[in-house]
């Protein structure tokens, strides 16, 4: 017979963080809206009127650098929990910077949706594209204000790992690896449905 104390280390154990759970279900909620609007994309393209044109270069660029953010941000959280402050202050910095170099390189993607006439309120395909990563870019504008609070706790408070501290990062990393991974699915989908 199992001891009271096993069995609440047991059910401690297999909890999971209120916090963690709330960003999981805010998680699912943002994938289902993004869920239906890709599916009233593929409704309305079968509807007819729809114009075809190749997505611009510069959406392949903006996804290398939220990728590649998502690669940083991840080596900084390493490097947080193995005791090397210099690098993971300097990976956290670099996320912000190729997090800010993702919208700057989606606004000039729709510049250049403009460029091939492709203009706002011209035709539901172009408009389906600015919603849906205008939409996504607002997501990732959130994220890059929880990054600016990691980057700040990064240097002004003392380097130490303490479990709010740990939470706090895995928080901000899971969501800036699902903001990231949404990217990419909306990426090819757009490239597939075309």
């Amino acid at each position: 017979m199992t001891s009271n104390a096993s069995v609440a280390k047991t059910n401690t154990r297999n909890k999971i963080h209120p916090h963690k759970f709330a960003l999981w279900a805010a998680c699912a909620g943002i994938v289902m809206m993004f869920a239906s609007l890709t599916s009233a994309y593929l409704v309305r393209q079968a509807a007819g009127n729809w114009l075809e044109f190749r997505l611009p270069e510069i959406f392949f660029a903006s996804t290398g650098a939220i990728v590649a953010s998502s690669l940083t941000l991840h080596g900084s959280y390493l490097a947080f929990m193995r005791g090397n402050a210099g690098l993971y202050r300097g990976l956290m910095v670099a996320t912000v910077i190729l997090g800010l170099a993702f919208l700057v390189l989606q606004y000039e993607g729709w510049q250049a949706l403009v460029d091939i006439g492709v203009p706002l309120k011209t035709n539901p395909s172009g408009d389906f594209i600015y919603v849906i990563s205008g939409l996504h870019a607002a997501h990732v504008l959130g994220g890059i204000g929880v990054l600016t609070v990691a980057l700040l706790h990064a240097f002004m408070l003392e380097y130490k790992v303490t479990p709010n501290r740990k939470v706090r990062f895995e928080l901000t990393l899971t969501y800036w690896h699902f903001v990231d991974a949404l990217w990419v699915y909306l990426l090819v989908f757009f490239i597939l449905s075309a």
